[in-house]
């Protein structure tokens, strides 16, 4: 932090027209330190010691009033136009628009951000002033992606033919979970024929999970289950035990539903017959006629036909190569 007697070497070593390395020899500074200085408060032609002090020193108070709340008219305008339902990124670029220069009445999209961060939720909705996004306070950084899984295999190590869907017996895999976290029911879907086995559990631990799974595809033909993928959560923690069974399992990313697609597809059509709040019965009949009604829904993906008959087809295929 520099002094007053510091600034007023910064002003007679301008005074001397000296560099700016030469004035922060003398103060014992880096150059850097000397350049900022004078840019801030005035440049070389502008420069007053005192002056800088007083400015340096009101930077300096605590607490500092927010950048929304300095100019009457930037608050109003503020407030308005969040009552419009503008963004603070449109506030903060039309003020620079309508303002211009003038620094006291332009504000960036963050500060507007941080004062209605830092307003008590009854008062804004007294004020009716929201954000477009219904945000009253600012969340915390996501924790770091980190598997709870031993020894995961990626997509990166799966097959390359099940990038594509010509070759069938690939899966997709995760939960449905139910009222309070306490029921759940396993989806698996065929990537090629969007074929759709709902899987009733008794529980949501590793052990009921992965062998409700291996029941599921068990009677499935060896050509019919080349891979699962499955998302990084707990309940497969278990996984090198369906891998033992012929069914390789691999690991969508962390955070990254996309790799599984046609899975994430299929859980919100599932939705509609288990909706988010419900308990999810664990009753196979229940699931299985779920399960046949989605199937026998025409896609347009397969011209108009069924998952279930594009299914039964590559049954009948594997059942006439066999």
């Amino acid at each position: 932090m520099l002094t007053l007697a510091d600034r007023e070497e910064i002003s007679r070593g301008l005074a001397e027209s000296l560099e700016f390395r030469d004035i922060a020899v003398r103060i014992g500074r880096d150059a850097s330190v000397v350049s900022r200085e004078i840019r801030r408060h005035g440049g070389r032609d502008g420069y007053r010691a005192v002056q800088a002090e007083r400015v340096a020193e009101a930077a300096r108070s605590r607490p500092k009033a927010m950048a929304v709340t300095r100019c009457p008219r930037l608050f109003a305008a503020v407030v308005e136009w969040l009552r419009r339902g503008w963004s603070p990124g449109s506030i903060a670029g039309r003020v620079a628009c309508d303002h211009g220069g003038r620094d006291a009445c332009r504000v960036s999209h963050e500060a507007i951000y941080q004062w209605v961060y830092a307003q008590p939720v009854a008062t804004l909705r007294r004020e009716l002033v929201a954000l477009r996004s219904g945000r009253t306070a600012r969340r915390g950084p996501r924790p770091a992606p980190a598997p709870r899984i031993k020894e995961p295999r990626y997509l990166d190590e799966r097959p390359a033919e099940a990038a594509g869907r010509a070759v069938p017996g690939h899966w997709e895999g995760d939960l449905v979970i139910g009222k309070s976290g306490k029921t759940a029911v396993a989806t698996l879907v065929e990537r090629t024929s969007r074929f759709l086995i709902l899987v009733p559990l008794t529980g949501r631990d590793s052990l009921t999970v992965s062998e409700a799974v291996i029941a599921a595809v068990g009677p499935l033909p060896t050509s019919l289950k080349r891979s699962l993928t499955w998302d990084c959560g707990s309940e497969m923690a278990l996984h090198a035990e369906v891998t033992a069974t012929g069914l390789p399992v691999y690991f969508a990313h962390p955070h990254s539903p996309w790799e599984r697609g046609s899975n994430e597809n299929l859980n919100r059509i599932v939705r509609e017959f288990l909706p988010k709040g419900v308990t999810i019965p664990s009753d196979p009949r229940y699931m299985a006629a779920i399960a046949a009604e989605i199937n026998d829904r025409p896609r347009k993906i397969h011209d108009w036909k069924k998952p279930s008959e594009v299914f039964t087809e590559l049954l009948a295929s594997h059942a006439s190569t066999a």
